[in-house]
């Protein structure tokens, strides 16, 4: 894992000192994705400066360093990420020979250097089976690449600024760049405030862009205005090919063949010349990842968790039994409420945009705690999407189909009787209720549940799921909201299924521009390279070929992935409601953060920063004091705006 970052300036500059300042600059804010060592290419006659930071994993040698020149010098590459089948792809090529042999080294970035010579750039980025963003000058035909991996486990970003062309691994680099001029998109303030994040391909600023997953850009010099990003894979073609070939064996043909094929994942995921180790919170997804790489391993398997003193967040316990039947090697850090809030000054620096997914905090947690013994982790990130396994992809349609038949005035008097009812009295009631007592946030849900009564279709439903503030528009001064992959039919696979339809779209924006971001700056943020078994696109692939009935059986979510695990861990173990990786916002706001977050949106500070309407945002923070409404999530949002704000402009 690492740092990448660079630039072309079309000016026709040829000063190759500015050209290294400038590039040195940007690399050097992304340090902790890459701390063991850094590297730049300049080619002043061109204005090509590519810049890199190290976080050795493979290959630990100076034959790993990068930016890597290929045989001939034609391509320079920059790679941030890991190619999992590169041993494979070795022996492929060497088969076929070419000026790349003799190999210098062992690393996976010279097998992608010998594939793009060999196969050339868009057949070998499709041949490339792992987690990767990078960067890939191709002298020859004077043009830029750039590549992310198919479901977006590894960020880029680019502009043009004037008469450069800037990319970067983070947002923080493109800024370190003299050439760089930050305006604020209210379009994209107004999709966080929705969302909690920015979705793809739009920032939080004017003219700078992700890279979507699964796509490769091309800059040429030739005709630089003209940025060609087109897909070399999609999940809706993923999933509209699954239509026409539905796995048509039993349930125990599917385990055995979607086990053999998790294993081999596994197997090629826990290649590093580096300690490696697992985040095991205990539930199914990171416990099957987890007994599958102690099955692969000779020696037992390190694992980390986190836990509270809240018991009404702590699931320790679950993933200490877990670790203890598989006989791991397992690591426990009970996090005080103090370690949490001394994070909170930091996130915005971490996140480089707004970014308001509050099981941030405790992701950066396990994730220190984790990088104190090993420097990579495997995860069970992508699990849910992939094999149904939200709440909402269990009730959702139940309740819409449900809603259907009922009148829109019977359901409006639902919603008000629900509502006339603060968030605590359920909370109470249902912690008088035996049989409830595993439900957290009862009050908020029941509330989130009457909004969604009064709407007419399960679009409206899903993003209503999906949203923090139903109506952005409510708290900007100005700004449009501009529609969302929810909003666009054409996007959408030939799915008829409501839970389908939702996986998929959950899989191609909450995933990548949600998860995957947190987990990303998480992590990386301590130097710690996290894998994700779950996202491999074969996995990806043979699971959308799957019956529903075979990922949701009834109300049991992931049924296929629990009848693995029941293979390897009792189920009692493991068998239990899902919970989320959350922490006590709601309290904390009323209490140790309430100063804090008064002093971000105080009257004044918002009247004169002219982005949010003081008057909605005051209204929202005493309902929330007072226990009216649950505000946390909505309020988080705002709070996390104004810290961004705070930092970066």
């Amino acid at each position: 894992m690492c740092g990448i970052t660079g630039f072309i300036d079309l000016s026709g500059a040829t000063d190759a000192e500015a050209l290294e300042a400038r590039v040195r600059s940007m690399a050097e804010t992304l340090r902790h994705r890459g701390p063991d060592a850094d590297g730049i290419h300049v080619d002043a006659r061109t204005g090509l400066a590519l810049g890199h930071r190290r976080l050795a994993i493979l290959d630990l040698s100076e034959s790993g360093a990068q930016p890597m020149a290929g045989a001939g010098g034609r391509f320079i590459l920059v790679h941030n990420g890991e190619i999992y089948n590169f041993r494979e792809l070795r022996r492929e090529l060497e088969l076929e020979g070419g000026p790349f042999l003799p190999w210098r080294g062992r690393s996976d970035t010279e097998v992608m250097l010998a594939a793009f010579q060999v196969w050339g750039v868009e057949k070998a980025v499709k041949r490339f089976t792992g987690m990767f963003a990078f960067a890939l000058w191709d002298a020859k035909e004077r043009t830029l690449f750039l590549a992310r991996d198919r479901m977006g486990e590894k960020p880029l970003y680019y502009c043009r600024s004037g008469k450069n062309f800037l990319f970067a691994s983070e947002l923080k680099a493109l800024r370190a760049a003299d050439v760089f001029r930050p305006g604020l998109d209210m379009a994209g303030v107004a999709q966080f405030l929705r969302f909690q994040y920015i979705p793809a391909p739009r920032t939080i600023y004017e003219d700078v862009r992700k890279l979507r997953p699964g796509h490769l850009l091309a800059v040429r010099l030739d005709n630089p205005d003209r940025l060609e990003s087109l897909p070399y894979w999609s999940l809706k073609d993923a999933v509209n090919r699954s239509l026409y070939a539905p796995f048509d064996g039993s349930e125990d043909e599917a385990a055995d063949q979607l086990e053999s094929l998790l294993r081999t994942t596994v197997r090629n995921q826990m290649i590093s010349d580096v300690p490696l180790g697992s985040l095991l919170s205990g539930g199914i997804d990171s416990s099957l990842v987890t007994a599958l790489m102690q099955a692969e391993s000779g020696r037992p398997v390190r694992t980390f968790t986190i836990g509270y003193d809240d018991p009404a967040y702590n699931e320790a316990g679950h993933a200490r039994r877990v670790a203890e039947y598989l006989g791991a090697e397992h690591t426990e850090l009970t996090v005080t409420p103090q370690q949490a809030l001394d994070l909170i000054p930091q996130l915005p620096q971490m996140y480089d945009e707004p970014f308001a997914d509050a099981s941030m905090i405790p992701t950066h947690l396990v994730a220190s705690l984790t990088r104190r013994h090993v420097t990579v982790c495997l995860s069970g990130d992508g699990g849910d999407e992939t094999f149904a396994g939200y709440n909402r992809h269990v009730w959702a349609p139940a309740i819409w189909q449900r809603m259907r038949t009922m009148p829109r005035g019977v359901r409006g008097l639902a919603a008000g009787v629900i509502k006339a009812f603060p968030p605590k009295f359920y909370n109470a009631l249902f912690r008088l209720a035996p049989a409830k007592k595993g439900m957290t946030m009862a009050g908020y849900k029941l509330h989130r549940l009457a909004d969604i009564l009064s709407l007419d279709s399960r679009e409206a439903v899903y993003k209503s799921l999906a949203s923090t503030w139903q109506r952005p528009e409510q708290v900007l001064l100005s700004g449009q909201e501009p529609p969302c992959t929810a909003d666009m039919p054409s996007l959408w696979p030939g799915v008829t299924g409501f839970t389908a339809w939702m996986q998929f779209l959950d899989s191609v924006t909450y995933l990548p521009d949600d998860i995957l971001t947190k987990v990303d700056r998480a992590t990386m943020s301590c130097s710690l390279e996290s894998r994700a078994p779950y996202l491999d696109h074969k996995v990806v692939e043979f699971a959308w070929r799957l019956p529903l009935s075979m990922k949701l059986n009834g109300r049991e979510s992931k049924y296929i992935l629990r009848k693995i695990l029941y293979r390897h861990v009792p189920r009692e173990l493991v068998d239990r409601p899902k919970a989320g990786f959350g922490i006590p916002i709601d309290s904390w706001l009323r209490g140790p953060l309430r100063a804090w977050a008064e002093e971000l949106i105080s009257p004044n500070k918002l009247t004169g920063q002219g982005i949010l309407r003081p008057e909605v945002v005051g209204i929202q923070w005493q309902d929330h004091l007072s226990g009216k409404r649950d505000n946390q999530f909505r309020l988080w949002n705002i709070l996390m705006l104004q810290a961004w704000l705070d930092k970066w402009m």
